[in-house]
């Protein structure tokens, strides 16, 4: 029986792919340096968690390839070099966990001026001043999928109201059509929506005008989704504040507006980066790997507008 090459970015994933039958693992990154001559036979690729340019543009060099399984549930970066004849999938599920508690942790510290204190404490300043709270607060999520549902269950208790909108309306969830009348009755704006043309510079200046004084945009989704400019000149004027896992560009440059105007907590990209999310998604794509070697149906497979 021939056996199936797999190349996996990093040990931690090969290590979660001991002892799988009628396989051979290769740790391999590209970095645009050369592909080594087994690149011919790849047939399951796990590319890196962050895809650059030579990660993905390896693709064209496997003429083998059937299975592309992403690390993330993203796949903005992969999708256009995947080559024909081979299926591309996602992490759906995988990090749910994880990102949800970035985003209610954001939230949170946002709300309640954890930054502003952290900076006070670095000045050894004894800083007392009331803050807002979570409590009666009404947030929209933009993207209700399985981190959405995520970040729903670990609101539950904090004496929210929760509003819901995914590309299409279902019931309890609206459609992005009705989006803009749902704005302007939200505290807090969770962006969770996949990178697609629709939602490039999804909140652009419109969008971010129609949301209350005062009120949060948290965005753990992609960084073009938000228009980095309009952001500005909402946080320059003090009407709206952010909390940010995610930028445009990214990384964010040094001297960029973004990291000095009042009102936004920045993280660089790092909710989804946890050991627990980590054994999660090497899970996944051993699980992939395995339904491949049976010729089983895979999971998350991305096809057609996603």
């Amino acid at each position: 029986m021939t056996q199936v090459l797999m190349w996996v970015p990093a040990d931690w994933v090969a290590a979660g792919m001991t002892g799988l039958p009628g396989t051979d693992v290769e740790i391999v990154e590209p970095d645009g340096t050369g592909l080594p001559a087994s690149a011919a036979d790849v047939e399951f690729y796990v590319p890196s968690f962050f895809p650059t340019p030579p990660v993905c543009e390896a693709m064209a060099h496997m003429p083998r390839l059937r299975v592309v399984q992403a690390l993330t549930a993203g796949v903005d970066r992969l999708r256009p070099y995947v080559p024909e004849g081979a299926l591309l999938c996602n992490a759906r599920g995988a990090h749910d966990a994880s990102t949800a508690e970035w985003v209610v942790a954001a939230m949170l510290a946002a709300i309640r001026r954890f930054p502003l204190f952290t900076s006070e404490q670095t000045a050894g300043r004894w800083s007392y001043q009331p803050t807002p709270e979570l409590a009666e607060k009404t947030v929209l999520i933009v993207g209700y999928g399985s981190i959405g549902a995520a970040v729903e269950r670990r609101l539950a208790g904090f004496e929210v109201t929760v509003l819901r909108v995914a590309r299409s309306s279902r019931p309890g969830v609206s459609g992005l059509a009705e989006l803009p009348s749902l704005l302007p009755a939200a505290d807090v704006v969770v962006l969770l929506v996949p990178f697609t043309p629709e939602t490039s510079g999804l909140a652009d200046a419109g969008f971010l005008a129609r949301m209350k004084d005062g009120a949060l945009l948290v965005n753990a989704a992609r960084g073009p989704v938000v228009v980095t400019e309009a952001l500005c000149a909402e946080l320059a004027s003090g009407r709206l504040r952010a909390a940010l896992d995610v930028t445009d560009p990214e990384p964010l440059p040094p001297g960029h507006p973004l990291w000095t105007l009042p009102g936004v907590f920045i993280t660089p990209h790092v909710a989804a980066s946890t050991p627990v999310s980590q054994r999660r998604v090497v899970r996944l794509a051993r699980e992939q790997a395995e339904a491949y070697l049976r010729g089983d149906q895979l999971r998350n497979v991305i096809s057609g507008t996603y």
